[in-house]
This record gives structure tokens, C-alpha cells and sequence, in this order.
């Protein structure tokens, strides 16, 4: 989402490296080209000009210690600003109410709401460890209360259906002292989409809020709307005191303009970003994440989270030992690798979260993805003799193993040349050299 912004703020702070101190001038310079990535971003005007009075007041002047660089001082400046431009410390999902804990989505028509309401079901499920109940109060639209259905069964959430006759308040209220008899810890209730700003049925969500008294009232936008998505944004803002926003297909070729605007223009954080279209593709918002994203620093902490929640850790710890016996390592484990890359997001997301100079490869991440792809499908094609025994793998088979998976036999050829080069320089990692590998890194991180 903010790729163009960060490879132009990148630009900017490479000007300022080699100058012994931040002044007016350079300063000035940089801020312009700033500037111009925001407008680009599609950043709010006010949320712009804000913004860059604050980096000036505190860059103009600013002492150089013997450790940092003017482009490392200027990229701490802009961290710190685009931090609070985004809503400062993480605001985060509040849990703290007496259950059942009631979150209220409204939203305009296709931003994704229906889906949101899923995601965030399973989020509080497998995160949180809650029992969450869904219901849909959209009477006008009996297909996205069919999909919400199926959705809710998909991510292991209860739904609450109530008869087309009945009001959508009545519906909400039906579905609260459902949640209360089946001890849920968590109703969410999907209201009516929009196609524009409409004063009957922001009447229609009051009306629900107050039946059920909402603890969150969530409002799903689309970042892809731009300037029109923090338009409707204030409207709800004034509707319905909502207490946060999602913001959904962040992972598209949004410019980024909407996350860096809608808390200022709105004052109501974001709590909660759409990056996929997967009922898995929810994440907590963080400002300081978010931050280091967009000037090119990278998220390892969230990288390291998703590591956490997605590897298998029996099965690291199998080809861990593989890796200390020097041998056994075949293209099963190959297999199992490209599947961990494809649980945590692919490599787009894996270099979305790395430091801008880790995450350099000369192929994009969607060559990267299709490779990936393209490998295990070679290696399904296999059969489980040839994947344990690749030496047996001849020309005949390797012709075989080509058709099977549509692809061409220098594919495969390459395929199993990459894999021989990993098992040599895994054998060459055994015993006392593996030691000595792990040594000699520790010594240059002490």
C-alpha cells in the first residue's frame, strides 16, 4: 500500500546523508520532496500541512550525535511524526467490557464489511480465545446474510438468523439475548452497507446501537477509496461515536493516502487492517509498525509474531536435527519449507516486513510467489520415492515430472539443481563446522 511513499521518502533521505548537520536549507529541500510524496499518497491537505510544520519546527537545527547521520536524525523525525499522525500509541480492540461484548460494523456497500465481520470473528477466536456469536441485521439483502452464514461456519463462529420480518434493531436484539443464554463472549452485528452517506439508514444503525449498546462501533472503509473514504468516514464519526475504523484491502494499490488521514480527519484510530482476502487477512493496526513500514525499516516484530503463530515447531526442530547430522535432507523438506513461506503470506508480505535493504532481491514478489508455486507443483508431481530419492530421478522421469506439473523440463532441471546446492551446503554445516558457523555469527553481534 505504501510503496511509492516509502521508496520517495527513501529518496529524500538519501539526499541528507554525508551532511554534518540538519539545516534550513537542506531541510527545506527535503520537506518539498515529502510533500510531494504525500500529495501523491493521496493524503489529506490539512493532514499535509500539519504534518510537515511539525517535522520542520523539530528538524530545523537538530544537533547530529557522533552515532547518527542527518539521514538517520531526519528518519527518526519523520518516525516520530507519522507515529502521531496515525493515532500515536497503539489504541488497540477493547476487550474489557462484560460479555457478551457487543462490536457494531457499519460501513458503505462493497468495503468489505461482511468479510470484516468474519475476519474478526476468527481473530477473536484463535487469538483471544473467545466464543463469538455473528448476526447480519441487512433485511434488504438476504444473500450477504447467506454469506455471513457461511463465512461464520468457515472460521468456526455460531450465527444468529432471525426472520426477514422483523426490523433490523429487533434483529440485533434477538441476537443479543441469544449471545447471553449461549454465553458467548462476543456478538458481532453486521448492519445494512450503503452506497452512499444515507440518512434512513444511519437512523437504521442508531436505532441497533441503541437496542444492543455496543461496546465497539467499528467503521469498515475501503483504503482504495481515497479523499471519499474519509468523507464518509466523518459522516459515521458524527452518526454513530464510532470508537475505531478498519481499514480494508490494504494489501491493494491503495496509496496509502486514507491510513495516513482518516485519524486526523475523524479523530477515531484505526484498530484493525484488511490485507487479504483469506478470513486470516486481519491485523492489529500499530502506528509505530505502520511508521516503520512506510519509511522503509521494516515490521520484524510482526514478523516475528506471525513466525510464531504460523511455523510448525516440531517439524523445525526435525530438520534442525537433520541439519546437525549433515544428512537426510530431501525434497519432502524442500516441500515443507515453500509451505511455510506460503502460510506467512508469501513474499510479498515476507519482504512488506523486512528492512528496506534486507528485502532487495533482483526478482518482484509476485515472480517470487509464482515460483514458489511453481516448485511445490513440481514436487507434487513427484512420487514419494523419487521425493526421499532424488538421485533416482532421471531424464524420463524428469520429462514425467515436468508434464505432470505444465511446466517446462528445464523447471524441474532447475529445481533439483537448487536443491542439490542447499543439500551440499547443508552437509558442509555438520557437526563442528555448524559451530563454528553459529560462533563466528555471534561474535560479529556481540
Amino acid at each position: 500500500m505504501f510503496d511509492n511513499l516509502a521508496a520517495r521518502l527513501t529518496r529524500t533521505i538519501e539526499k541528507l546523508r554525508g551532511r554534518g548537520r540538519i539545516t534550513e536549507d537542506n531541510v527545506g529541500e527535503a520537506l518539498r520532496e515529502v510533500r510531494v510524496a504525500l500529495l501523491e499518497a493521496d493524503v489529506a491537505l490539512p493532514v499535509i500541512k500539519a504534518f510537515i510544520e511539525a517535522v520542520k519546527a523539530k528538524a530545523v537545527g537538530a544537533e547530529v550525535s557522533a552515532s547518527l547521520t542527518p539521514g538517520q536524525a531526519f528518519i527518526g523525525i519523520l518516525h516520530r511524526e507519522l507515529v502521531e499522525v496515525m493515532g500515536g500509541p497503539r489504541a488497540g480492540f477493547s476487550l474489557r467490557a462484560q460479555p457478551p461484548i457487543v462490536v457494531l460494523l457499519a460501513g458503505l456497500q462493497g468495503a468489505g464489511k461482511t468479510t470484516t465481520a468474519a475476519k474478526l470473528a476468527r481473530w477473536l477466536i484463535e487469538r483471544e480465545r473467545k466464543r463469538v456469536l455473528l448476526t447480519s441485521t441487512d433485511t434488504r439483502r438476504p444473500a450477504a446474510v447467506l454469506q455471513l452464514e457461511r463465512l461464520a461456519q468457515e472460521v468456526g463462529a455460531d450465527f444468529f438468523r432471525a426472520g426477514p420480518e422483523l426490523p433490523p434493531a429487533q434483529i440485533a436484539s434477538a441476537a443479543l439475548d441469544e449471545a447471553r443464554r449461549g454465553v458467548f463472549d462476543v456478538l458481532i452485528v453486521d448492519t445494512a452497507g450503503r452506497l452512499h452517506v444515507d440518512e434512513a439508514l444511519m437512523e437504521e444503525a442508531r436505532q441497533i446501537d441503541a437496542a444492543v449498546g455496543a461496546s465497539e462501533r467499528l467503521f469498515v472503509v475501503d483504503a482504495m477509496a481515497g479523499q471519499d473514504a474519509l468523507n464518509a468516514a466523518r459522516a459515521f464519526a458524527v452518526a454513530l461515536d464510532l470508537t475505531g475504523i478498519v481499514l480494508t484491502k490494504a494489501d491493494g494499490d491503495a496509496r496509502g493516502g486514507a491510513a495516513l488521514s482518516v485519524r486526523q480527519v475523524t479523530g477515531k484510530p484505526i484498530v484493525f487492517l484488511g490485507v487479504g482476502e483469506k478470513t486470516d487477512a486481519l491485523e492489529p493496526f500499530d502506528p509505530e509498525r505502520m511508521a516503520s513500514r512506510i519509511l522503509g525499516m521494516g515490521d520484524v516484530v510482526s514478523l516475528v509474531e506471525q513466525v510464531q503463530r504460523e511455523v510448525n515447531t516440531d517439524e523445525a526442530a526435525r530438520l534442525a536435527r537433520k541439519l546437525v547430522r549433515g544428512k537426510g535432507f530431501d525434497l519432502v523438506d524442500l516441500k515443507g519449507q515453500l509451505e511455510q513461506v506460503q502460510k506467512l503470506g508469501g513474499m510479498g508480505s515476507l519482504l512488506d516486513k523486512l528492512p528496506a535493504a534486507a528485502g532487495r532481491q533482483t526478482m518482484s514478489a509476485d515472480q517470487g510467489d509464482r515460483a514458489v508455486r511453481r516448485q511445490i507443483a513440481i514436487i507434487n508431481s513427484m512420487t514419494q520415492r523419487e521425493r526421499r530419492q532424488p538421485g533416482l530421478i532421471d531424464g524420463s522421469r524428469r520429462r514425467r515430472i515436468a508434464g505432470g506439473a505444465g511446466v517446462q523440463v528445464q523447471d524441474v532441471n532447475r529445481l533439483l539443481k537448487q536443491f542439490l546446492d542447499m543439500q551440499r551446503m547443508m552437509k558442509s554445516l555438520k557437526g563442528g563446522h555448524l559451530k563454528r558457523l553459529m560462533s563466528s555469527f555471534r561474535g560479529r553481534l556481540s
